[in-house]
């Protein structure tokens, strides 16, 4: 009999090509079907809570799907990590019920967007943070993060290149919260949300950091969303500062 399992992951995103099977090229999708095909002996799909952009990093993400082999939680979490990749560790493994899917039950997702302020970037932290060492103006930012929260449709901040069908991109979404905070070398950005589209996250940081510069002022930003074109938000930010901290159920 099949079983249905959940399993939690961290990875670092650098060397991958995103989340989704490609044909060619190295995904975390991909690698985790390889190894779990050695342990069940056959082919295995799996399920994420959504598709990590290449380059994105996670904390937490969520994958479901199905395995005949009985080996118990435990030891497949030890037969993963040892078959799979350093930058791909599986953090948990549990028994879920037959109807969990990583994705259509998920309630909310959070990220955070890591931004590196010092003039010098240590260069064991480059491949985790965008390093921008140019003036901002934090408070500006800092006040005009809360703006983007609320349920609406974000189509201003998709990707160019997001495949979904327009229907599905201009669905209304919920941020529900929306927080940036600045250290003196480290800024981090915080948001969670029920669902987000391609390019969302560093869309939104992209539109910050044009707020810092002056290039905005807090006030255009519910403008620019109720306008729904991708083409009056900012530039899309780099995506290794990017981490999906955690999916909720």
């Amino acid at each position: 009999m099949a079983r249905k399992l959940k399993i939690t992951l961290a990875y670092d995103g650098t060397d991958f090509h995103g989340w989704q099977v490609q044909p060619g090229v190295p995904t975390i999708q991909g690698e985790l079907e390889r190894v779990l095909a050695q342990i069940e002996g056959g082919p295995v799909a799996v399920a994420g809570s959504g598709r990590t952009d290449a380059g994105v990093h996670a904390l937490g993400q969520v994958a479901s799907l199905e395995l005949t082999n009985p080996i118990p939680a435990a030891n497949l979490k030890k037969a993963m990590n040892r078959l799979l990749p350093p930058s791909i560790r599986v953090v948990g493994v549990d028994e879920a019920p037959a109807e969990f899917h990583a994705r259509s039950a998920a309630r909310a997702k959070v990220y955070e967007y890591r931004l590196w302020r010092a003039e010098v970037c240590p260069p064991m932290l480059y491949r985790y943070v965008y390093h921008h060492p140019y003036p901002l103006d934090f408070e500006a930012m800092t006040a005009a993060a809360p703006l983007f929260e609320g349920a609406r449709n974000f189509r201003s901040l998709a990707g160019a290149d997001d495949t979904r069908e327009e229907e599905d991109v201009a669905r209304p979404r919920t941020i529900y919260s929306s927080r940036l905070e600045a250290g003196e070398e480290l800024v981090r950005y915080t948001v969670r949300g029920s669902g987000f589209l391609r390019h969302m996250v560093r869309n939104i940081v992209g539109t910050l950091l044009e707020v810092g510069k002056g290039n905005l002022q807090a006030p255009e930003i519910p403008r620019i969303l109720d306008a729904a074109d991708r083409q009056r938000a900012g530039p899309t930010a780099p995506a290794r500062g990017l981490f999906l901290v955690r999916v909720e159920y």
